[in-house]
């Protein structure tokens, strides 16, 4: 029977590649001519166009000329890249053509609908019949969600009912049938066995053929206006999220596109190690970033913002350092609600008193003084909220520099300026007489208009030196004109960016003196135990026109609160990853800044590095308040796919809740503990086991420290032991490449390698509470194999587990 059903499978495979084959073969050709249209098309664009300006008539004329080529260059680049796109579709397909199978008896039916599923949609010949159904279909869902039995599953036209007869599972590679099995509600534990046993990769890849149930979940949600994914390390979080991406762009493709999705990573070398995922599955990448490039794009230059990476490395090593609690403290607060609340209560107090201006200067002297613009912005009416009266204020400053400039054309110093015009500036002014000229004709036509101009310079050519001297006149008027206007031109400039407002000492001002802060800003609520120390730290950063992090969003915020939003409406999705690590004011102001955006939310709590992290789940989440109950969904996701089940129950052991993770049944070797009694021979043993590890087949191995300072000494003393293909990362780390990586656990973060190395597990390297989450954070990065480090006194997160749970050796 199994044979039988063997030839049955493979037939229908056969059949498919072949009719896979048949529309390749057919589409080939095709792509090629319509490129090779385009392209003739766009080099001789302007050989098929007619231009003629000469009449009204002729300029329309050339002017739908143009406009028809450029439509038809248009739908031939359209139609190329659709099947251009078809093509790639298909070639994919081939190798793969489906991963899945299950059959489906609709209620009120006699039939029973064989659906194979796989990475895209392949119809038969007569464009009826689907031999493999895309993985975002409707139907696809029931794959993912039931085992066989009674299923239930959405259409737009409302929901299927009926019941599943089979489910079941292919692996197929190069086009061969390798594999089958039938399987239950979830994906089948054979195929997920065979994925998470292979190794480490260096881009992140798809997982349609492994989606389980809770995973389908987020992907498929489509009504949460904020969704919340709780996840505990290695449980598929950010592949979900990138399904999930595709499984929109596909649903909604008549109306969304992939630059209308934005994802913040949590550093530039994650951005290299996901930028695949979306191209395997047929789609355009979307938009990618950090949220420090985001805040430093709409700094600009004026201001030098300290990096997050910098900001936890001081976290991580100056303890010890004058201030240090004060930073804490400053941190902490400027990142929270109350600080949020803090900035709206100082924007009211603006409206009344305390705004700040700059003198905008003319050659030395006061053109418009800081002391006038808050006359004139206190006049305004004072139930118009803030921006609004700094918009009124935008228009005075222009009519005023309009004034000035007028004033300005009969001054000493555009006399001199006169005398050193070139031919060229004297050419642009008598051009712009004569356009004069012709604007005082109006009503005739074009050639009419410039015979007339023509007629009316002859004519003052040919009359008395007066009228010669008169259009010198206009001549030197224009040039007078011009030339203010090119020296007003930075003053415009300084008004249309806001730049006479005093935006570091209004930030500042928020900082002067307790008193303030008591009253004004914080309408009596409590200000951290440090706040002088917290006042003086930030008032000497703005005063070399520099930020703290923490600050960064705070002064863009405020900026927002004065001059207006800068929202983007376009944007229709954004992803958070590595969510835990957003303050709620960094929530808030995203929110702001992407007001028709839906948000998807993915950490882990247990990963929460940062000092300002958010807490995802529970009542006193911020994230839950940021669109109401309502509107928010949170998924979690407890069992963890990444790590051998040794692994899992060992850097469970270690974190308060871990008891609720789930490790996923793959067995593997248990944690190694290694004390050696000196630095040598602990770095001597690390570069055995590199080569040991490299023996065993693992292509991808991380030697984890804390920070960038011991990274540095990890890779001079792996190097200098003979390790070669040794690979250093910082945060100026673009791509993530496989092979032997020394790297902070800050940065090691939603990646994952064969076998990690924890550098320096003793309690003096991690001996802080603060830090337990920075080693559980490392810890869970290996896939297959765990080794620790120490020379002294073993760290307290290890002082505490289970003997049972790891496997130790010494060195002498």
């Amino acid at each position: 029977m199994m044979n039988q059903e063997w030839e049955l499978e493979q037939d229908r495979l056969d059949e498919v590649k072949e009719k896979l084959q048949e529309k390749i073969a057919e589409l080939e050709p095709e792509v090629a001519q319509l490129y090779g249209q385009a392209s003739n098309i766009r080099k001789h664009f302007w050989e098929e166009v007619s231009v003629n300006t000469s009449t009204d008539e002729d300029f329309e004329e050339t002017f739908f000329s143009i406009n028809q080529q450029a439509a038809i260059l248009s739908e031939r680049e359209r139609t190329h890249e659709k099947r251009k796109q078809q093509y790639k579709s298909l070639k994919r397909l081939v190798q793969s053509p489906y991963f899945g199978r299950i059959d489906f008896k609709e209620d009120g039916s006699n039939e029973v609908e064989q659906v194979y599923i796989g990475l895209s949609s392949f119809l038969a010949s007569d464009g009826m019949n689907f031999l493999v159904y895309d993985w975002r279909t409707p139907v696809a869902s029931l794959y993912y969600d039931y085992s066989p039995g009674p299923a239930t599953y959405s259409t737009p036209g409302g929901n299927i009912a009926g019941n599943m007869e089979l489910k079941r599972q292919y692996q197929i590679k190069d086009g061969e049938l390798m594999n089958f099995f039938d399987a239950s509600v979830t994906i089948g534990d054979s195929m997920l066995q065979e994925v998470l046993g292979q190794g480490a990769n260096n881009q992140m890849k798809s997982i349609v053929a492994t989606i389980q149930k809770e995973q389908n979940a987020i992907i498929r949600n489509d009504s949460s206006r904020m969704l919340i994914v709780q996840g505990a390390a290695g449980s598929g979080k950010t592949s979900a999220a990138l399904q999930r991406a595709a499984y929109l762009l596909y649903k909604h493709r008549e109306r969304l596109t992939a630059d209308q999705i934005v994802l913040f990573s949590p550093n530039p070398m994650f951005n290299s190690y996901v930028s695949t995922v979306l191209p395997e599955l047929g789609e355009e990448n979307m938009q990618q970033t950090t949220f420090q490039e985001y805040l430093a794009y709409w700094l600009g230059t004026t201001m030098k913002l300290e990096d997050p990476f910098d900001q936890i490395e001081y976290v991580l090593t100056q303890e010890a350092s004058v201030g240090y609690e004060a930073r804490m403290d400053s941190i902490r607060y400027k990142a929270s609600e109350g600080f949020l609340h803090a900035l709206r209560h100082y924007a009211v107090w603006l409206n009344k008193e305390g705004m700040l201006f700059k003198d905008i200067r003319f050659r030395g002297t006061d053109l418009i003084t800081a002391e006038q613009m808050a006359n004139q912005f206190y006049s305004y009416d004072p139930t118009v909220r803030l921006a609004n009266r700094v918009a009124l204020l935008q228009e005075w400053l222009m009519k005023e520099l309009r004034k000035a400039a007028r004033k300005e054309q009969q001054a000493d110093w555009v006399d001199n300026e006169l005398n050193y015009l070139d031919t060229e500036q004297y050419s642009a002014a008598y051009s712009e007489t004569l356009r004069k000229f012709q604007r005082e004709e109006e009503l005739f036509d074009v050639s009419e208009r410039y015979a007339k101009a023509i007629d009316r310079m002859n004519k003052f050519a040919n009359q008395g030196e007066d009228d010669v001297f008169d259009f010198s006149e206009q001549q030197e008027e224009l040039l007078r004109q011009m030339i203010v206007k090119e020296h007003f031109k930075p003053l415009r400039g300084i008004v249309k960016k806001y730049k006479f407002i005093d935006l570091n000492g209004l930030y500042a001002q928020l900082f002067n003196e307790e008193a303030f802060a008591y009253g004004v800003m914080t309408d009596g609520e409590d200000v951290p135990v440090n706040w002088p120390g917290v006042c003086m730290e930030t008032k000497m950063k703005l005063g070399r026109q520099e930020l703290f992090y923490e600050d960064a969003t705070p002064y863009l915020f405020l900026k927002e609160l004065i001059e207006g939003s800068r929202m983007n409406t376009i944007v229709r999705h954004i992803f958070v990853d590595e969510g835990q690590d957003y303050s709620p004011f960094q929530y808030a102001f995203l929110k702001k800044l992407f007001p028709n955006a839906r948000m998807t939310v993915l950490g882990d709590f247990g990963q929460a590095i940062f000092t300002q992290s958010s807490k995802l789940q529970g009542g006193d989440s911020p994230l839950v308040h940021l669109y109401g109950e309502e509107n928010t969904t949170l998924i979690p996701l407890l069992r963890s796919y990444r790590s051998t089940k040794e692994n899992v129950e060992f850097t469970k052991a270690m974190l308060p809740g871990g008891e609720d993770i789930i490790p996923f049944n793959r067995q593997g070797i248990k944690p190694l503990i290694t004390i050696a009694g000196s630095r040598e021979l602990l770095q001597r043993q690390i570069a055995r086991d590199i080569e040991s590890f490299q023996a065993d087949g693992h292509t991808s191995i991380a030697i984890i420290t804390k920070t960038a300072a011991e990274s540095n000494e990890a890779y001079e003393s792996l190097k200098q032991r003979g390790i070669t293909g040794i690979n250093l990362v910082t945060r100026e780390t673009l791509t993530f490449e496989s092979g032997i990586m020394v790297i902070p656990a800050y940065l090691a973060k939603g990646v994952e390698f064969d076998a990690v190395l924890i550098y320096d597990a003793s309690a003096e390297v991690y001996g802080r509470e603060s830090e337990r989450k920075l080693f559980y954070t490392a810890c869970t990065r290996a896939m297959h194999r765990l080794n620790l480090y120490m020379t002294g006194e073993w760290s307290p997160y290890l002082q505490t587990l289970n003997p049972a749970l790891y496997e130790v050796q010494a060195l002498e």
